[in-house]
């Protein structure tokens, strides 16, 4: 696929290949903070997903294409770390092309974002709202979004000061995979492929958490005992930036 040359990766570091994935209406620069440190440990490769920052102009229509599209750039194998809808794409990676991924990590993710069959997560009226309201202004609507992932954290002004720096620093996303990415949130279920990853995998949630319940964790303890999940408790959506040195700890002692 000749489109996969604009999909933009950046690349540094040495060591254990560790690949980034940002979540919806985000870039790779939201990583920005966290990538100094984690690249005297790894060789980090972050992402900006077809569609979103200086890849905003790579079109896909499904996420097998979109997969086709990353794993083409990502190395052969890694460590894949994937917040929010980043997260619920890792997973599909991961479940799809288990040879590719050597441990996955979800982050303030879940393999089932909306609310439904006596699970928690985001109600389906806010992510049809999302979805109206991207066709009258999508940046108003990513705003509202980041706003959302900071509510709960002692630092929730900070983080989305940080957040919209991090995308305003980068071409804005297309509207298409805006519309795509919030079509998997509202309808993908990967309960089951989580479930039967034979990996390790690590799920990591913030206690305060607006979008995805912590309480799916122990949902999920229960379906997979395999599964390591721990909880940061003094953030909401976006743990490596409220508690950035524990976050960073804890991917560093993926090693061990």
């Amino acid at each position: 696929m000749s489109s996969a040359a604009k999909i933009h990766w950046q690349r540094e570091g040495q060591g254990p290949d560790l690949v980034l994935v940002h979540g919806w209406g985000m870039n790779g620069a939201v990583w920005s903070q966290c990538i100094g440190e984690l690249t005297q440990h790894f060789t980090v490769h972050s992402v900006d997903l077809p569609g979103y920052g200086f890849s905003h102009e790579v079109k896909y229509q499904s996420l097998d294409e979109l997969t086709d599209l990353l794993l083409e750039g990502a190395p052969t194998r890694a460590i894949w770390l994937g917040w929010s809808l980043g997260g619920l794409i890792a997973t599909h990676i991961a479940s799809e092309f288990p040879e590719r991924v050597a441990q996955l990590v979800t982050l303030a993710s879940s393999p089932k974002f909306s609310e439904g069959e006596q699970w928690r997560g985001i109600k389906k009226e806010v992510l049809s709202a999302f979805t109206s309201q991207l066709t009258d202004n999508f940046k108003l609507t990513i705003e509202r979004f980041m706003a959302l992932q900071a509510m709960g954290s002692p630092s929730a002004r900070q983080d989305v000061k940080y957040l919209k720096q991090a995308v305003l620093s980068r071409p804005m996303p297309s509207p298409q995979a805006l519309m795509l990415g919030l079509n998997w949130l509202e309808n993908l279920d990967l309960r089951a492929q989580l479930c039967g990853l034979s990996m390790p995998v690590h799920r990591w949630y913030g206690r305060l958490d607006g979008l995805v319940p912590v309480r799916i964790a122990r949902q999920l303890d229960a379906l997979s005992e395999q599964h390591f999940s721990h909880v940061f408790t003094d953030s909401s959506h976006a743990p490596f930036i409220t508690e950035q040195e524990g976050f960073i700890d804890r991917v560093k002692a993926l090693l061990l």
